[in-house]
């Protein structure tokens, strides 16, 4: 799984700590909202990919914290808690939580459940669509229609360079080596050898003025690194 942004909502410190260390010993990217108010800040400032969301918040209740997060994002949440009751737990899930952990609880059960969900949160999101106009530089590229311009001039590419072009368009400042992008480009059956990628990356620099910045990383591959 790829790194995930996790905010923690918490208010007692030794607990979010606690959970703090152990998501990132697992490898996620962790932030930490001590109220209601510092947490739907945090969200707003970088929307995470899941919340873990304490019911009982020095300002203002959980449950209004997690009806404001489902109101404005797409993204899970677990609600944790000291109350154990069936009605609360119906409250918690009715109100947009994802899972519901009572207090207190064993740090790898919680690591474990907030995989789970992730991963089938993945499974039934489509990802965004990819725009149909791409800018980038001197650079305009329809993606529908296949078509590149060069400061507004027609530029005509082979199928093959137009994929290139768009693969290093939608990943700049990326180093990829030569196996990766006829991995991504060329697909999986491709037969042929990484000279196929050197040969490309020339037409494209030549094509479209793209010295100094489609850039050989030595020993390593390529980068794209567009001018404003």
């Amino acid at each position: 799984m790829a790194e995930k942004d996790l905010l923690i909502i918490e208010d007692e410190k030794p607990i979010a700590d606690i959970l703090a260390y152990g998501f990132g010993r697992e490898g996620f990217a962790v932030r930490c909202g001590y109220s209601g108010a510092e947490g739907l800040e945090l969200a707003a400032q970088k929307r995470p990919d899941l919340v873990l969301l304490d019911w009982m918040l020095p300002d203002v209740s959980g449950v209004w914290v997690c009806r404001q997060l489902t109101e404005r994002y797409n993204l899970p949440i677990v609600m944790l808690t000291a109350r154990g009751s069936v009605e609360d737990k119906l409250l918690g899930l009715e109100t947009g939580a994802d899972d519901y952990i009572t207090k207190p609880f064993d740090l790898r059960e919680v690591v474990g459940r907030v995989k789970a969900i992730l991963r089938r949160f993945e499974k039934t999101t489509p990802p965004p669509p990819e725009p149909e106009i791409l800018h980038s530089g001197r650079l305009t590229i329809s993606q529908k229609e296949w078509l590149v311009f060069l400061d507004g001039a027609r530029v005509s590419l082979t199928p093959k360079e137009f994929e290139l072009l768009r693969f290093f368009v939608l990943h700049p400042h990326q180093v990829f080596s030569r196996e990766q992008l006829l991995l991504h480009v060329w697909g999986y059956d491709f037969e042929g050898d990484s000279r196929t990628v050197d040969i490309h990356v020339q037409r494209l620099r030549k094509k479209l003025s793209l010295n100094g910045q489609l850039l050989t990383v030595f020993g390593v591959g390529y980068r794209y690194a567009p001018r404003a």
